[in-house]
């Protein structure tokens, strides 16, 4: 804890800072390091209790347990841990660009990234009552069980490869799929793209306010 802390300040100070061990272009070493840690409910109650002390560092964007309260930023809370600790090693390497981000993420050791990652993925989704109407509502959903629900699941909590949507921030949401649709965003991703050619502003509109409101 002690050396991450004096390394974020490094970093804030414009010190130079070491690429980390674990970006590189192959993710396997990492994951597996996951999976191993899993699989050891000794391994895995050590991990949480470093997570939650690391989460102070995440804490002013992403929302004290995951659930973030600034709606440009997405909830972390309840994402599958490989799928978000996949994104964590693109921010280390360069595949997502975002200044703290990968400040943070590149002042930590690989074993400080599993910690935080098991521990948001572990953190439960924040209720939330959504305001939208119900035939807002009613055309995400058709969209969603159309479209969405291939890669994102029924449920919208995602897999190892796609992000958990349901619960997540409706203008986070709104925001990232005129990024996809516009091609304005750092992000690729081909289906992606393809999914969200199609979409007009009401229709992205429904759909971020349908999986907002996903439990």
């Amino acid at each position: 804890m002690k050396t991450l802390t004096a390394t974020v300040l490094g970093i804030l100070l414009c010190a130079p800072v070491a690429r980390p061990a674990f970006a590189q272009a192959d993710d396997a070493p990492l994951i597996q390091q996951l999976r191993a840690v899993q699989a050891n409910p000794a391994l895995v109650e050590a991990a949480l209790k470093q997570g939650a002390k690391l989460a102070v560092f995440c804490a002013s964007c992403h929302g004290e347990n995951g659930n973030s309260t600034h709606p440009d930023t997405p909830n972390l809370a309840g994402q599958n841990p490989i799928y978000l600790l996949g994104q964590t090693l693109k921010f280390a390497d360069g595949r997502r660009r975002y200044a703290w981000m990968e400040g943070l993420i590149k002042a930590m050791k690989p074993d400080e990234v599993i910690a935080a990652t098991l521990y948001y993925a572990g953190q439960p989704v924040a209720t939330k009552v959504s305001s939208a109407s119900a035939d807002l509502l009613a055309q995400g959903k058709s969209y969603y069980e159309k479209v969405c629900f291939r890669c994102h699941g029924a449920d919208g909590r995602g897999t190892e490869t796609y992000a958990r949507l349901a619960g997540q921030q409706e203008s986070y949401v709104t925001l990232t799929l005129h990024r996809y649709r516009d091609g304005t965003g750092e992000r690729t991703a081909p289906e992606m793209t393809s999914s969200t050619k199609m979409m007009d502003d009401a229709t992205i509109r429904a759909v971020a306010a349908y999986v907002a409101s996903m439990k």
